[in-house]
């Protein structure tokens, strides 16, 4: 139960800091922070397909009522929910079995953490951004958005959970 409560409280804040301060920033026209991503992110491997994909099309539909988007961002985060296990496969050793944790950087290390990640923003961002041009008519700026949000959303999650404290480790 502690777990769901934590889990709640994390579904807050994300959608609190993407509301009031990721949606007013736009570094050079180009730059979103996609910072409610972490919420998914951060979603135990344990947890099922059915209730990760529900968890997360019910926070790109906040995110979409708060952002006045018409569903982009619930599809988007649905979509990478389903992929979050195939990309968490793509980086980890044979015989490596990470399915009872929670990722982070103290639980997968940082190398596996951060092309986990990376490759999660890029798939987001390159998502969203399709979703919302809905054409390809001016790819370079597609490409630009893409590759500066999924850089700085990567540094933000990063710093994210560099913050956050495991339930292991000791306060001091």
């Amino acid at each position: 139960m502690n777990s769901w409560v934590r889990y709640f409280f994390l579904f807050i804040v994300v959608v609190f800091l993407q509301v009031t301060i990721g949606n007013s920033i736009h570094l050079l026209g180009v730059a979103i922070p996609f910072l409610y991503i972490y919420f998914i992110i951060r979603l135990p491997l344990s947890l099922s397909v059915n209730w990760t994909l529900t968890l997360a099309f019910i926070l790109g539909l906040v995110i979409d009522i708060f952002s006045n988007t018409p569903g982009m961002n619930a599809l988007a985060c649905t979509v990478v929910a389903f992929l979050r296990k195939p990309i968490l496969n793509l980086y980890t050793p044979r015989g490596e079995d990470y399915s009872e944790s929670e990722p982070s950087i103290r639980n997968f290390g940082m190398s596996l953490f951060v092309r986990y990640v990376l490759t999660f923003s890029l798939c987001f961002c390159t998502l969203l951004f399709v979703i919302e041009s809905f054409s390809f008519f001016d790819i370079g700026r597609l490409v630009l958005r893409v590759l500066a949000s999924t850089i700085l959303t990567f540094l933000v999650i990063l710093g994210m959970d560099s913050l956050t404290k495991s339930g292991r480790e000791k306060r001091l």
